[in-house]
C-alpha cells in the first residue's frame, strides 16, 4: 500500500454526529478532508471545522437520496483521487418503536432508499475515484446483523442496514479482483441525534476507533463487517 504524503478522506455525510467527528478525528491524524453537508443545512459543525482547518478540509453539498446530485458531485470530484471514500449518511424512522406490520409504506420507502439504495448509488458512482491501495467503507449498523438480532426492536432500521449489507456484499463480489478494501462498519450504540440519549457510547468512545480500524484495514483487500474495535459482526 502507499498513501500519498497528504492522504485525503472523501466522507459523505460530515454535517454533525459520527461524520463530524469522524471528519476531526482524520484531522487529528494528518488526513486531508473533503466533507458533504446537505445544502439545506445552512452553517455545520463541519464548516467550523474549515474555517479551524483551510487548508485541510474542503466542503461539498450533497443529498445522497437526490441522485441528480450524486452526479453533479461525481462530475465535480472528476480527476481527483482519494485514499477512503466512506459514506456516512443514514437516519431512522419517526417511530422506531414499530413492528413492522405497523410500519406506513411511505416510510419503508423513504427508509429503505436513505439507508440501503442511496449509500450504494454513492459507492457505485465514486468508486473509480479511490487508489487502488485505497478504501471503501459504508456505515453500517449491529442492527443489520441477522445473526446477532434475539431482541427484534427497530425493526425497519435493521432491515434497512440488513439490506444495505447485502448490497456492499453483491459490489464486492462484482469487484473480486480488486486491491481496495472494504468495510461496513458498525459504530456501536453512540449518543448522537440518531442513537438518541441511552446509547451506550459517547461519540469520543466510538469514533477514535472507527476511524483506526478504518487505517488498519488499508492494505487488506476484500470486505468485512466490523465494530469500531475492530471485531468482526457476524452477518
Amino acid at each position: 500500500m502507499s498513501l500519498t504524503d497528504s492522504p485525503t478522506v472523501l466522507l459523505i455525510g460530515a454535517s454533525r454526529g459520527l461524520g463530524h467527528a469522524m471528519a476531526a478525528e482524520f484531522l487529528v491524524k494528518g488526513w486531508r478532508v473533503v466533507g458533504t453537508v446537505r445544502a439545506a443545512s445552512g452553517r455545520t459543525l463541519l464548516h467550523d471545522l474549515a474555517d479551524a482547518h483551510p487548508d485541510q478540509v474542503d466542503i461539498e453539498t450533497l443529498d445522497i437520496t437526490q441522485s441528480g446530485q450524486i452526479r453533479a458531485l461525481r462530475q465535480r470530484l472528476s480527476g481527483r483521487a482519494f485514499d477512503i471514500l466512506f459514506v456516512n449518511a443514514g437516519t431512522t424512522n419517526p417511530d422506531p418503536t414499530q413492528t413492522i406490520g405497523e410500519v406506513s409504506t411511505e416510510d419503508f420507502v423513504d427508509l429503505m432508499i436513505t439507508n440501503a439504495l442511496s449509500p450504494m448509488r454513492v459507492v457505485e458512482s465514486m468508486a473509480d475515484l479511490v487508489a487502488p491501495a485505497g478504501l471503501i467503507g459504508i456505515m453500517s449498523s449491529g442492527q443489520g446483523s441477522i445473526a446477532d438480532n434475539e431482541s427484534g426492536q427497530r425493526e425497519l432500521y435493521r432491515g434497512s442496514k440488513a439490506a444495505l449489507n447485502q448490497f456492499m456484499r453483491s459490489f464486492a463480489a462484482r469487484q473480486a479482483q480488486t486491491p481496495r478494501a472494504m468495510v461496513l462498519m458498525a459504530p456501536g450504540w453512540v449518543r448522537t441525534e440518531l442513537g438518541g440519549p441511552e446509547g451506550r457510547l459517547s461519540i469520543e468512545e466510538s469514533v477514535p476507533g472507527v476511524v483506526n480500524v478504518l487505517l488498519d484495514k488499508l492494505g487488506r483487500p476484500g470486505l468485512e463487517y466490523l465494530d469500531y474495535r475492530g471485531r468482526t459482526v457476524r452477518w
